[in-house]
């Protein structure tokens, strides 16, 4: 057999392991609410290639590819086992097998690295949270598309509403046109599933999940309850409203809490996911998921900040273009911002450094910011540079770096590639807050300069739906639990 013939053979093999895979990993997450992740990724409704490929993107620490013939087991012992709710990372499972000495198998490995899942201690399944999507516009219809994913299971989150601009146009021509929008994105792709419109009823139906829709210019005005919805969480995408006195007009019946999906004002709280999400009290109503940027660069600052301190620091962001700005010069509130957004580079300010305050208040480094908003429609990059409390080295930095986004408990917020050739559309579609890129690092001496990718799309939309999952109660615990 030739070298082309055996590697051939081997992809068949690994193929046809990731195709028993799927119906495994689709089994425990409907009738146990177990997500299969691969470091820190979920494999849930996943393709064989696209199986296959996570496999070939996690490295372990020492850059050691992880194959489906080393995963493939764990998952097969998590088959055996009385799992409640929870996130299961066989990458993990399969990285600390590797290491350990005592001789145990696989199943009694996975068993005893599991066993908060199982037996007494395991969380029993809960209803789903109602949640109610206030605005459509780039980030809600992103949310709307998560929070369906996240109903596969039957519990968890449950998007039962999204309200809209009542701008006269309220029509099934309207609900048609909305409902098109969450079938097709030219960034993002299709919507993975079907969508139908009743419009009789004024819903979506995505997936089986029915969506009432409803049409409102005054938060005030709206009884949810009249829609069977409770104690629901309310996601404000408009950013109309950014203090405590303006988003309290969304408690109306049927609303426990609101999430806003920009900067709060105020004493309203900025929740970063992964790095201040435990300082919630249980009865705060509003909070914040503050901006992307700083969604982006507060997980990293904390992450070189525990490992070597951080006395100052400034990000520049390189951001795609928004809605907020003009497709050709036109007037606009901001001066640069009225310039045509595909045709200029245009400075702007960012609220993401001022940010980093609230966030990790026991930082006491001062950061700065700016921001150029480039001519591509999404993905961004934060470019880092700090004043370290100690000097190190290059590689010190990409170990630590390396070793964070695969085994701490901000995996899910900072990912880490090495590509030499990587650029902005690489990283659509990326779950993590953000990617540290290893290749761009620059450290001399006590000063180093981190390059971080971002998804501003749907990165932050990950990072809301994790802060809701949080508040909601339906946020379980991931197994094996991350280093610290």
């Amino acid at each position: 057999m030739t070298v082309n013939e055996d590697s051939f053979t081997n992809w068949k093999h690994r193929e046809e392991i990731a195709e028993s895979m799927i119906p495994v990993i689709g089994k425990l997450h409907r009738e146990r609410d177990v997500t299969v992740l691969l470091h820190s990724r979920s494999l849930v409704n996943k393709s064989v290639v696209s199986i296959l490929k996570t496999h070939r993107f996690a490295r372990q620490i020492a850059g050691e590819e992880l194959s489906v013939t080393e995963t493939m087991p764990f998952l097969q012992a998590l088959t055996a086992l009385d799992l409640g709710p929870s996130q299961i990372d066989i990458g993990m499972l399969a990285a600390t097998y590797r290491t350990d000495d005592r001789g145990l198998s696989v199943q009694e490995f996975t068993a005893e690295a599991v066993a908060g899942a199982t037996g007494a201690g395991k969380i029993e399944r809960r209803e789903p949270r109602d949640v109610v999507l206030y605005g459509f516009g780039r980030i809600g219809r992103l949310l709307a598309r998560l929070l369906i994913e996240k109903a596969g299971s039957g519990n968890g989150l449950r998007l039962r509403a999204i309200v809209v601009r009542n701008n006269g146009s309220r029509s099934a021509e309207d609900l048609v046109k909305r409902a098109s929008l969450l079938r097709r994105d030219s960034i993002h792709g299709q919507f993975q599933g079907t969508i139908t419109v009743d419009e009789a009823n004024s819903r979506i139906i995505a997936n089986g999940n029915e969506i009432q829709v409803v049409y409102s210019d005054d938060p005030t005005t709206v009884d949810y309850t009249a829609y069977g919805i409770k104690d629901a969480i309310l996601i404000d995408n408009t950013g109309k409203w950014r203090d405590r006195e303006g988003l309290s007009k969304h408690l109306r019946p049927g609303i426990e809490k609101v999430v806003l999906t920009a900067p709060g004002k105020g004493d309203v709280p900025n929740i970063v996911h992964g790095v201040n999400h435990d300082t919630i009290k249980p009865d705060e109503q509003i909070l914040s998921c503050a901006s992307c940027t700083t969604n982006a660069i507060v997980p990293p600052l904390k992450a070189m900040a525990d490992e070597y301190g951080v006395l100052r620091g400034h990000v520049e962001t390189v951001h795609s273009f928004t809605n907020d700005q003009n497709l050709l010069d036109n007037y606009h509130k901001s001066e640069r911002r009225g310039r045509s957004a595909p045709l200029n580079m245009v400075i702007t300010e960012t609220g993401a450094a001022s940010a980093v305050a609230k966030a990790l208040p026991d930082l006491k480094a001062k950061i700065t910011g700016s921001s150029i908003r480039v001519p591509v429609p999404d993905v961004s990059i934060a470019i880092l540079n700090l004043q370290l409390a100690r000097e190190t080295t290059r590689q010190e930095v990409l170990d630590h770096l390396r070793d964070v986004s695969l085994t701490s408990p901000l995996k899910r917020q900072i990912d880490f590639i090495s590509a030499p050739d990587a650029v902005s559309s690489d990283f659509i579609g990326s779950r993590h807050a953000s990617i540290v890129d290893a290749g761009a690092l620059k450290v001399e001496g006590d000063n180093a300069i981190l390059y971080l990718w971002y998804d501003n799309e749907f990165g932050y939309s990950c990072q809301v739906i994790r802060v809701v999952q949080h508040v909601s109660g339906v946020e379980y615990p991931t197994y094996p639990a991350p280093l610290h």
